[in-house]
């Protein structure tokens, strides 16, 4: 027999977590979507959450902030407003703290340059209550910290499909649910168990744009990870984060709908994967063992779970965190002025196809607006010069790594460094800084006229080189 021992991946670690409500009130401009018709926010179909997680190594010399927050994502200046309000509210320094978020696109438009739209006057104040928001849940965290054990498992889930589909009718790329792309996706879960051996908490990792609700839809959403939580937790008894994985490709099979209903279902439909993975898990501190044969009816393989041995228990004790930096290219940028002109431009041709009754072309013209518009929110808040410094975080605890990037890379950053590391579990999180670094793509898919090449400010190569120099930081930190 080849393998006479599956070593369940494990983290041993200090742990505390705390969450807060931060649903934006009734009325703010939630107007994500190029074609919704709708500025404001009509009503709430599930809270939107803060959840701040507290990683402690086991002599507590060590401490790291994980905050999740539902939202599509904060302009640079807002996202370390919030880094900070969390580091010192965890007596730790900001480059401790990482903050990502759940994506989703039903959670309000919440950017400077939308105060002066309907609805948008309730911005500013709403910071305020993320801030708020972090500021609690991470003391609360502060205050639950105990030693626990982390174990994860994985499990197969389809919800997420590729979403760059060739319409040949439209002679060109469309984003939406790709049926030829049959590549299958994993959840990754994380069981938090106490001493005692009582679940404490459930990290899910999956990757899918929250885009089951779209432009039909008015009401403030989390999308399908609310009823992700809800279900886990119902199973469980204990609270359940979703953490994001890099899903630029990837998107619900059936989205872009108005009925929450479906939105539910999607969320349920991960949660029943993640429960299998987390059903699947043995005692905590445990590895899986071949005992030898048992001659009965046949010869029989018992196989048993055994705890582990000290050297293996200080192996999954090891804590480090670190970040790093990569330089980017940046592509040839668009003119300011000419966006701005393009903004006019397409607001007066909506205003005239809305008044002649021409719903469609209204709507169109008014969704090119908006892409004119996003245009000059990312030279505002992106810089200028050749290369964009990237600044990525890797915290390793024991057998797994958690790394969050920025901006929306393709899947394959987390599939090709899980492939790369097979012994590690690797959990990629994209939106950890500078939302407008956008999309990052495979250099074979620039100059297809996908979406995603499109409000991107980098060229083609970058992701190749993101992963290349991540890998090699995490194969350093594995080492050491």
């Amino acid at each position: 027999m080849k393998t006479t021992r599956v070593q369940t991946p494990t983290s041993c670690v200090r742990f505390g977590a705390g969450r807060r409500d931060i649903t934006p009130p009734v009325g703010i401009y939630a107007r994500i979507w190029g074609a919704a018709r709708e500025d404001r926010a009509t009503g709430v179909h599930c809270p939107l959450l803060a959840e701040a997680l507290i990683f402690e190594s086991v002599d507590a010399s060590q401490r790291a902030v994980r905050i999740q927050l539902d939202c599509v994502g904060l302009a640079d200046p807002h996202h370390d407003r919030m880094i900070h309000a969390a580091a010192k509210a965890a007596d730790v320094d900001d480059s401790q703290v990482s903050v990502t978020y759940s994506h989703t696109h039903s959670s309000g438009a919440i950017f400077a340059n939308r105060i002066s739209f309907p609805g948008g006057d309730l911005i500013p104040a709403y910071w305020d209550t993320i801030e708020q928001g972090i500021r609690e849940a991470t003391a609360e965290g502060i205050a639950a910290l105990e030693p626990a054990t982390i174990s994860y498992s994985r499990a197969a889930c389809d919800m997420a499909r590729n979403r760059d589909t060739l319409d040949e009718q439209y002679d060109g790329y469309v984003c939406g649910f790709n049926p030829d792309d049959e590549s299958q996706r994993d959840v990754t879960v994380a069981r938090v168990t106490s001493a005692t051996g009582g679940i404490r908490h459930s990290i899910v990792h999956y990757g899918c744009h929250p885009t089951t609700l779209a432009w039909k839809n008015t009401l403030l959403s989390p999308d399908f990870v609310g009823a992700l939580r809800e279900t886990v937790e119902q199973v469980t008894g204990a609270p359940c984060t979703y953490f994001q994985a890099p899903s630029a490709d990837l998107a619900p099979r059936h989205g872009y709908v108005g009925d929450a209903a479906v939105a539910d279902s999607n969320g349920r439909q991960v949660a029943y994967a993640a429960l299998s993975a987390l059903e699947s898990l043995g005692p905590a501190q445990h590895d899986f063992v071949y005992q030898g044969p048992v001659v009965s009816g046949a010869t029989l393989a018992d196989w048993a779970y055994e705890p582990f041995a000290p050297e293996r228990r200080s192996a999954v004790e090891c804590f480090a965190t670190s970040m790093f930096d990569v330089d980017l290219v940046v592509r040839d940028l668009p003119a300011p002025a000419a966006l701005k002109e393009q903004v006019e431009t397409y607001e007066e041709q909506s205003e005239s196809a809305r008044r002649a009754g021409d719903d469609i072309a209204a709507r169109d013209a008014r969704a090119l607006a908006e892409r004119a518009r996003r245009w000059l929110g990312l030279l505002e808040d992106f810089g200028s010069g050749d290369t964009y410094t990237c600044r990525y975080r890797i915290l390793r605890l024991g057998d797994a790594v958690f790394v969050s990037v920025p901006g929306e890379p393709y899947s394959v950053l987390q599939t090709e460094l899980q492939a790369r590391f097979p012994d590690t579990v690797v959990m990629v999180s994209p939106h950890s800084s500078n939302l407008q670094v956008a999309y990052l793509l495979p250099r074979d898919r620039y100059g297809l006229g996908l979406y995603q090449e499109e409000p991107s400010p980098l060229a083609p190569g970058c992701l190749e080189l993101l992963i290349e120099d991540v890998g090699q930081r995490l194969e350093q930190m594995l080492a050491s």
